[in-house]
């Protein structure tokens, strides 16, 4: 089994008897499947009855929780925003639902279910809560404005408040386990430990043959700390030399305070960005591309967008940034670049230019380092292992 990358005084015992009933909580419906329907499945198989709650659950997403074994409850919740009254009412929904199915272990991601799933329980019958951070996200991301710091002070408090009813903390990068146990939100004594991402499908994300002509593609949400500005910069400086080369962007506007706003939107693309919107399938644009660039600065877990170009065989250019920087072995599989440095970036993507085999051998070895990091039915052994299951 491949270990996790860092870990703090996990308990040897983490097999608690009498667990039937695992919920998972998530902010986004679609994260269910799209991000934990492997782990679904692996729990349904081993007998464990799993419920997957979310807000705004449609017919959609309840079908395909149905088909990977898991029982869907939506719930109020939004995703961004504080708001008190709304906040509670989610924790009452979160304790009650623990109550009303004699819940043993509650597995939650991102901050809302992180903070209220956790909180709420306490005293139900959970055996074990085992949050995890995904990411820091807006909150915690490079930045002094009002707002963000407002953000990131309830954060704080919040996440210290939830973390004392925790058992163990899982987290996707080494940073933000290091910067939680800095600021103290992460209890001292707290067990915590570092597990690779959400892992990727090896077989559903498969090497496919490099394009004819080379081409850069950015999978995120449109947030500008995920450096969507900076490709544009860096597609405006290579396309004044090289005009035929294809810098393409998939992903949707976002209602977050650091949106991309449907102006800035047409800006990116009158930079040379060709913009292909959501996707439900990512896998053929990654395929007519031979470099993944992901210029964030967004405080990432480990982006799976990045994962899942690499088990393709594909180059990644990224940012020497918290998450970014645990996809890429520079010069080996990809390179590193500062954070919103656009010049840098436009350097590092003309190097597949002016070689035009680099892409595939370093795709070669995204393949090889997803293979042995980030296989996906690892990664879910490391969090049913620290979940007692």
């Amino acid at each position: 089994m491949n270990k996790s990358r860092s870990s703090e005084s996990i308990d040897s015992d983490l097999r608690p008897s009498g667990i039937r009933r695992v919920a998972i909580l998530a902010s986004s419906p679609q994260s269910l499947i799209t991000f934990r329907g492997n782990l679904i499945s692996a729990l349904s198989t081993r007998g464990l009855d799993v419920i997957a709650t979310a807000p705004l659950m449609d017919n959609k997403v309840i079908d395909g929780l149905s088909f990977l074994g898991a029982r869907a409850i939506g719930l109020n919740l939004s995703r961004t925003g504080f708001n008190p009254f709304a906040d509670l009412q989610a924790l009452m929904q979160y304790r009650q639902m623990f109550l009303d199915n004699e819940v043993d272990v509650v597995i939650p991601y991102t901050i809302k279910p992180v903070i209220w799933g956790t909180l709420a329980a306490r005293r139900t019958g959970v055996i074990r809560v085992v949050p995890m951070i995904t990411g820091l996200g807006y909150p915690f991301s490079n930045g002094y404005e009002p707002r963000r710091l407002i953000a990131r002070f309830f954060a704080c408090v919040l996440y210290r408040l939830a973390f004392s009813r925790a058992n163990v903390v899982l987290f996707q990068n080494p940073d933000d386990m290091a910067l939680f146990r800095k600021w103290r939100i992460l209890p001292g004594k707290m067990p915590a430990a570092v597990i690779n991402g959400s892992g990727v499908d090896l077989v559903e994300f498969s090497p496919v043959p490099m394009p004819i002509r080379p081409g850069f593609l950015m999978i995120a949400r449109l947030l500008r700390d995920k450096g969507v500005h900076e490709l544009a910069a860096a597609a405006k400086l290579l396309k004044a030399q090289y005009p035929d080369i294809a810098v393409r962007l998939v992903g949707s506007l976002d209602e977050s305070p650091n949106g991309i706003r449907q102006s800035e939107l047409e800006d990116i693309t009158g930079c040379g960005v060709e913009y292909l919107g959501r996707l439900d399938d990512v896998r053929p644009a990654i395929a007519e591309n031979s470099v993944y660039v992901l210029p964030s600065y967004y405080r990432e877990g480990t982006p799976r967008s990045t994962l899942e170009a690499m088990a393709m065989g594909r180059a990644v250019v990224t940012t020497d940034a918290p998450g970014c920087r645990e996809t890429v072995v520079e010069g080996v599989n990809g390179f590193l670049v500062p954070p919103r440095d656009a010049v840098a970036l436009a350097a590092a993507m003309e190097k597949f230019i002016r070689d035009p085999g680099l892409a595939a051998r370093m795709g070669s070895e995204s393949r090889r380092i997803a293979e042995e990091k980030y296989d996906v039915n690892l990664v879910n052994a490391e969090i049913m292992r620290h979940a007692g299951l």
